[in-house]
């Protein structure tokens, strides 16, 4: 699934393509992707729509439009293609927005899991069903090692799966939380009640650090993801602990293992990062 970095790399994209571009037209080839009003208001509403920027709040990417908002997020394998007329679609093509300058803006998704949401310019996106459960950006001011400790205060879930938490910190997905945590030399099962000042603090640093590293290069690529035009990212030749199950930590030779936290696929190192109890800090 794109994360954080991904996202911004598309949006980056889509800001160098698109901006300032008229939608002429929209083509819907598979309507449920669109979740707060019909297909037919929703294409309607896009007409003649100039698309002044595209920003991004968590995982989502936000259009901005003259009268609207539009919002998309990709989930699993969503990507954008701009393209001439030329261009062959395939059946995994499932929006075609037309542009007044002859090209198409695509949207291509394998698993269809990709949603779209249009609002007003009059509402407050803070507001709205996908943005009033997300927690802050981590690259907020208000990100701190004391907004991490309340928002863990007697949480005995898994850091693991409370960085997961979009409520907490929105954007972090499974593959720069498994890099986050063996930085901070963090055991995923560790209780987020038990993390000391210090791992919060190592937390909220290696979150930003590893994002930044990752928005740098363009992001990982993992599968079948790639951004607009096709960039592919390079993190993954960065990565220490995902997707290296078996092969020796660069830090101390120790073979990688993987267990399920929350239903989620985990790397991590367990020399590194030893599972202590709270008497052992």
């Amino acid at each position: 699934m794109p994360e954080l970095p991904e996202v911004e790399t598309v949006k980056e994209a889509l800001n160098q393509n698109v901006k300032g571009r008229m939608i002429q037209d929209i083509e819907l080839r598979y309507e449920p992707m669109i979740k707060n009003m019909d297909s037919e208001e929703f294409k309607n509403k896009l007409k003649n729509q100039t698309i002044q920027e595209v920003s991004r709040r968590g995982k989502y990417l936000v259009f901005h439009l003259d009268h609207y908002y539009l919002l998309s997020h990709l989930r699993m394998e969503g990507k954008y293609f701009y393209a001439d007329d030329e261009f062959e679609l395939n059946p995994h093509v499932h929006v075609i927005f037309t542009l007044d300058n002859g090209k198409r803006l695509l949207y291509q998704d394998t698993r269809k899991f990709g949603t779209y949401h249009l609002y007003d310019k009059e509402i407050d996106l803070e507001t709205t069903s996908p943005f009033q459960v997300l927690g802050l950006e981590p690259f907020s001011q208000e990100f701190t090692p004391e907004y991490v400790k309340q928002k863990i205060y007697n949480k005995k879930k898994p850091i693991k799966s409370l960085l997961l938490d979009q409520s907490v910190v929105c954007g972090l997905g499974n593959i720069y939380v498994d890099e986050v945590l063996h930085r901070a030399k963090l055991h995923p099962l560790t209780s987020s009640s038990e993390l000391t000042d210090k791992e919060i603090e190592d937390v909220v640093k290696y979150t930003v650090e590893v994002l930044a590293r990752a928005i740098e290069l363009g992001g990982t690529t993992i599968r079948t993801f790639t951004s607009s035009h096709g960039i592919l990212g390079t993190f993954q030749n960065e990565l220490l602990v995902h997707q290296r199950k078996g092969e020796n930590c660069y830090i101390c030779q120790t073979p990688i293992e993987k267990i399920k936290v929350g239903g989620r696929g985990t790397y991590f190192c367990p020399t590194c990062q030893k599972l202590l109890s709270k008497e052992m800090k």
